[in-house]
């Protein structure tokens, strides 16, 4: 069983930052990428960030250099910084786990978070 609890979200100021972490129990030891995907109404759905545990990262290319993800696998913990935030920005945001980075890309992974609400004012 693989389970994900995802904790972070709210209501934020643009430019403002905020922080979304993700536990995961991995009992089938499969998982090797994890990431955020987020979906916003009128949206395509998308890979913000992913990570492997070799420490391999992507980024889309509208939060290049204001997110960064990050990966502690002695928590079993991926944690996604948002700095600068816009009003694009919202959306909920879902924490991935799979075996590969590219499944998470394509909206493929094996597991899913319940997923969290931000929101940016402006």
């Amino acid at each position: 069983q693989v389970q994900l609890v995802e904790s972070g979200g709210g209501l934020v100021q643009a430019g403002g930052s905020l922080r979304l972490s993700c536990a995961v129990s991995d009992n089938s030891f499969s998982i090797n990428a994890m990431g955020w995907d987020r979906q916003a109404p009128g949206k395509q759905r998308e890979l913000v960030a992913g990570i492997t545990s070799g420490g391999s990262t992507h980024y889309a290319d509208s939060v290049k250099g204001r997110f960064t993800i990050s990966r502690d696998n002695a928590k079993n913990t991926v944690t996604l910084q948002m700095n600068s935030l816009k009003p694009e920005d919202p959306a909920v945001y879902s924490c991935a786990a799979d075996r590969y980075l590219p499944r998470l890309r394509d909206g493929l992974a094996d597991y899913w978070g319940p997923g969290t609400q931000v929101t940016v004012s402006s």
